[in-house]
């Protein structure tokens, strides 16, 4: 093989030139090519995360989805993207968590969905 052919940030440029072409199938089946190279390769992870859910192919989508929150546990786009992914996949508590992580990560009180019992009125001393 050639060093274009073993290069994963050219194999995952390739990848996404069969993307933009209108052949989604074909570049699924590249960004798996790049992850034989590199298995931790972030693009290629996040790019299989989305297509996978476009094709239809759900537990697989999810799973590199998780793994590019494995590769960056302190970045809140990863789990950002996570949660829409398990929205887009019908699995919404798991999607409502991974925004919460998101949240936490950006400094922001994670929304449990439920009102913060430090607003209820009453109990007082009085």
């Amino acid at each position: 093989m050639s060093d274009d052919q073993q290069n994963p940030d050219q194999m995952y440029d390739a990848a996404n030139a069969l993307k933009d072409a209108g052949d989604l199938e074909g570049a699924v089946e590249a960004l798996f090519k790049v992850l034989e190279v590199d298995p931790d390769h972030l693009h290629a992870n996040m790019a299989l995360g989305v297509h996978l859910q476009k094709l239809g192919r759900l537990d697989e989508s999810i799973k590199h989805a998780v793994r590019v929150t494995e590769i960056q546990p302190d970045d809140p786009f990863s789990f950002t993207q996570l949660s829409v992914i398990y929205q887009r996949c019908g699995r919404i508590p798991e999607a409502e968590d991974a925004m919460a992580q998101a949240h936490v990560l950006q400094g922001r009180p994670a929304s449990t969905g439920q009102p913060d019992s430090s607003q209820h009125a009453g109990g007082g001393n009085g």
